[in-house]
């Protein structure tokens, strides 16, 4: 898909196996990378960065592909060894989608700023071949 006039090769998260885990664990995301997820409904969002291992950037989208809110969510300490997972989830930050949304794209931290997405922007995506993938 295109975003900003630039290919990018996005990993189509539409489950909710697949959104939970997202792109933790992932070490590096290429500049033409990363990931969508796409929502059955519009509602707000909110995405940690739970297991992750680097920073990333997240670009809400309402459902007529509209940016909403953009985030660079930075790398958080790892879960420790005698922490318990309540704690470790309850210790990180939340990022909002500040308005209801039904996509949110992850991009490698930094990249969002370099093609100039800014809230309010269309982005030009296929999303209705996106929803039906979530259905």
């Amino acid at each position: 898909m295109q975003i900003a006039g630039k290919p990018f090769a996005l990993t189509v998260s539409a489950s909710d196996p697949s959104r939970l885990k997202g792109l933790g664990g992932v070490e590096r995301i290429p500049d033409d990378g990363g990931m969508i997820f796409v929502f059955r409904d519009v509602q707000m969002r909110g995405f940690w960065m739970k297991d992750c291992v680097t920073a990333m950037d997240i670009v809400y989208l309402a459902h007529l592909g509209y940016v909403t809110a953009v985030h660079t969510m930075r790398k958080e300490l790892p879960r420790g060894a005698e922490e318990p997972q309540s704690i470790y989830e309850a210790r990180l930050p939340r990022y909002s989608s500040v308005l209801p949304a039904q996509f949110a794209i992850e991009l490698r931290a930094g990249r969002a700023k370099e093609l100039g997405i800014q809230v309010q922007q269309k982005l030009a995506l296929d999303l209705e071949a996106l929803k039906a993938a979530a259905r």
